[in-house]
């Protein structure tokens, strides 16, 4: 299979976080089918990493996810692109590494592994898991696919997931001065963190916050004696100034629960490579054990996660020439290691 049918098959195949065993069960037939050797390493009941190699230690791994955002897209193409769910984000990435893969085999390099991992729009279960794989400590380079444009990124954004919880007391409406309203707690304290300023970093850039569901309430006609906020915060900083900085913000007003974090990240910069820091986050800060970080991908984050994500043909196929470069740097530069 070509690298272009490769990315629509896996893109026909419905992954949403969560439900990503049918297309682990694929990716472990194909690769078997090539001769890899492959594990399904299990996270959930229905859930599991997929982790292929040719000899028991290799040195060098290609590595993204499987699990997409929702909706399921199905997948399209014209002379330029292909469009629909995974097409850059990332299952076009998992064809190119496949296909960069097989053609170092060509040349006789097998010092190589390929890992898939779970739900990383979420939390990176799967690579939480993965990060305690007993192959893991022989890995020296994890070279892990986002849509980076193909530049070699230096440097991700981490990310803190929070709720912010209200209480208040449930009355009717008509008589508000009987109840009081969480809602409007809520909206005070969102108000505050619209207009706090968080500390930056001069590497990793800004710290961005963004508010991103609201609920609460029961009916018009009811004081609403509950109200819940969920946000999301870029990390350019360690996360204890950023929890302290809610937490005094937040004060007995409400209530923050901290969904999940996972800190800005440092990766291996190297030269011949169009360099840059990304403001996202990705699973590397929970696979510290797999080695020194690298971070490349064909595609734009800025299409991802949209109706209209899409990849171009031409830097699926440029991805797969950079992905063989880097393995052949990695493996051959001595002052690399």
């Amino acid at each position: 299979m070509d690298l272009l049918e490769l990315t629509k098959s896996l893109m026909s195949i419905p992954s949403v976080s969560a439900e990503e065993e049918v297309v682990g069960f694929y990716l472990r037939d194909y690769l078997e089918s090539l001769g890899w050797t492959v594990e399904l390493q299990k996270v959930s009941e229905n859930q599991n990493n997929v982790i292929a190699y040719l000899n028991d230690t290799p040195r060098v791994w290609l590595s993204t996810h499987m699990d997409t955002v929702p909706p399921f897209i199905e997948p399209t193409e014209d002379d330029e692109k292909i469009y629909g769910r995974g097409s850059c984000d990332a299952k076009g990435i998992i064809a190119a590494q496949i296909v960069a893969a097989e053609k170092l085999r060509q040349e006789g390099i097998e010092d190589i592994g390929l890992l898939y991992t779970v739900e990383e729009e979420r939390a990176s279960t799967g690579a939480k898991v993965a990060n305690g794989h007993p192959i893991a400590a022989k890995c020296e380079y994890l070279i892990n696919g986002e849509p980076t444009d193909n530049d070699l990124a230096i440097g991700s954004k981490g990310a803190f997931r929070a709720k912010i919880k209200t209480k208040g007391k449930a009355a009717h409406s008509a008589y508000p001065e009987q109840g009081d309203s969480a809602i409007e707690k809520l909206l005070d304290i969102l108000e505050d963190i619209r207009h706090t300023k968080f500390p930056n970093d001069d590497f990793f850039g800004e710290t961005t916050c963004n508010i991103a569901t609201l609920g609460g309430g029961i009916a018009l006609n009811v004081i609403p004696p509950n109200a819940e906020a969920g946000i999301l915060i870029r990390l350019t900083t360690p996360d204890e100034p950023i929890h302290h900085a809610l937490e005094s913000l937040i004060r007995d007003r409400g209530e923050l629960e901290v969904i999940s974090y996972s800190l800005p990240v440092k990766m291996l910069a190297i030269d011949g490579f169009k360099q840059k820091v990304v403001r996202f986050t990705t699973d590397i800060p929970h696979l510290g054990n797999w080695g020194r970080p690298l971070l490349l991908g064909p595609g734009s984050i800025l299409v991802a996660h949209t109706k209209d994500e899409f990849v171009l043909k031409k830097d699926l196929e440029t991805a797969v020439g950079l992905y063989v470069d880097l393995v052949k740097r990695l493996l051959t530069t001595e002052e690399l290691r």
